[in-house]
């Protein structure tokens, strides 16, 4: 049993950045992915003898933690809004890069479901196949989100761009 804790423990420590960083990404607020992470990880904990002999456990946790992130944002998507807004306002000296950022503030305006497709292709750096796998679609649907979100983001951030002066 103690051997079990302690594979756990190496996994979770080894993990636990990644999948908040990802979650993170997608809902723009720190304290929440914490809290969605942690979540994941303890319903990982209460399975772990069958998880622990996945190829790779950190999908598992990676699939929860998404849908805990669409079922979040669900019910608080005009918060999350309102928090990505509020952050930018009231920056401290350490201001949290995440909320602050004029692309997360484009990724909190897309779609949760390019948001999540953005997030697991560009920062986790997951192959096509992976994220369909993990977001129950076709990976025509993950190609097609790609490209419509990276054409909105663009589209957005070049916007953004044009009131900025030219520092030449």
């Amino acid at each position: 049993m103690a051997a079990a804790r302690d594979d756990f423990t190496e996994f979770y420590e080894a993990s636990y950045g990644r999948v908040v960083a990802l979650v993170g990404a997608m809902t723009g607020d720190r304290h929440q992915a914490e809290d969605i992470a942690q979540e994941a990880f303890a319903r990982a904990l209460a399975r772990w003898p069958k998880i622990a002999r996945y190829d790779i456990p950190e999908a598992w946790v990676r699939r929860v933690a998404l849908r805990l992130t669409i079922d979040s944002s669900r019910r608080v998507r005009r918060a999350i809004r309102a928090s990505a807004v509020l952050a930018w306002r009231q920056r401290d000296d350490k201001p949290d890069l995440l909320a602050s950022t004029a692309l997360t503030l484009a990724l909190m305006r897309l779609p949760l479901p390019q948001r999540q497709v953005v997030v697991l292709y560009y920062l986790a750096d997951l192959p096509v196949q992976e994220i369909a796998r993990d977001c129950g679609i076709s990976v025509g649907a993950v190609r097609t989100r790609l490209a419509v979100a990276k054409r909105r983001l663009e589209r957005e951030l070049s916007e953004d761009d044009e009131g900025v002066p030219d520092a030449r």
